[in-house]
């Protein structure tokens, strides 16, 4: 597959458990697939005023969305929607108007939460936000993960219990990034 994955972590949380998942996730993919975390703590909060003159935070961040073959977003749910951060990165990668890296990027939603409907509410907004910017999102399974004890290990490797599942969802992403980046 050789293919490139932008990962983005809602969460700023240096205690984050959607990071902790998210790594732990990647571990299920091929040796061939390479994972590239995007910060986004750094990034100013999105003002129209400088579209012209964009931050070197700003640039990175378009930089290795533009680069990557998909982006697989990882979300944590806060107060029933996305977390602001990640709107944040949203709005500084659609713009200046007529650069929107996001128009055509394949990608996929995951995320999840200690409530019982996980991500859910979280990753519905999210799938509409990025949906309107054209990117080509999976449209399932959909993967609203409870983080119960054991989901991530100690060794930081998913748990028995939801690696099967977990591992069939990461490759049908991986398998709809191989379909469709090279549509877009």
């Amino acid at each position: 597959m050789s293919k490139t994955i932008a990962v983005i972590v809602g969460s700023l949380s240096v205690k984050s458990i959607n990071r902790r998942f998210a790594q732990a996730l990647i571990k299920l993919a091929p040796a061939d697939v390479a994972f590239e975390f995007v910060e986004i703590g750094d990034l100013p909060l999105y003002n129209y005023d400088d579209d012209a003159n964009q931050a070197a935070s700003v640039k990175r961040v378009k930089a290795q969305i533009q680069a990557a073959d998909g982006v697989l977003v990882v979300t944590p749910e806060y107060n029933r929607s996305i977390p602001a951060a990640l709107k944040n990165v949203i709005d500084h990668a659609s713009r200046p108007y007529g650069d929107n890296t996001w128009n055509n990027k394949v990608g996929a939603i995951i995320g999840t939460s200690p409530g019982g409907v996980a991500t859910a509410l979280a990753q519905n907004h999210l799938r509409a936000i990025l949906s309107a910017q054209g990117t080509i999102l999976m449209q399932g399974p959909d993967a609203f993960v409870q983080f119960t004890e054991g989901l991530v290990t100690e060794q930081g490797t998913i748990g028995e219990k939801s690696h099967a599942y977990l591992q069939g969802w990461l490759n049908k992403f991986l398998a709809w990034v191989e379909t469709n980046a090279a549509k877009a």
